[in-house]
């Protein structure tokens, strides 16, 4: 029975210090941005964001070397 009594305490003590803690911060629910169209490059398969690739006529690659490799 002393066991019980001292367990209950315990607990509202415990539910006593939590209700009074501030409630934590909101954390922001949007997205962080969009995601980046992704291209493979034709020389070695690498897929990497359309942004950072090199364009030409025949397709898209990785670095220049690349696109000199194959275009010539």
């Amino acid at each position: 029975m002393k066991f019980l009594i001292v367990l209950l305490v315990v607990a509202f003590g415990i539910w006593l210090w939590r209700s009074r803690r501030p409630p934590p911060p909101a954390r922001p629910r949007g997205r962080a941005g969009q995601p980046a169209e992704m291209a493979r490059c034709a020389a070695c398969g690498l897929h990497l964001p359309l942004a950072d690739a090199e364009r030409s006529a025949r397709g898209v690659y990785c670095s220049k070397e690349h696109r000199r490799q194959i275009e010539g």
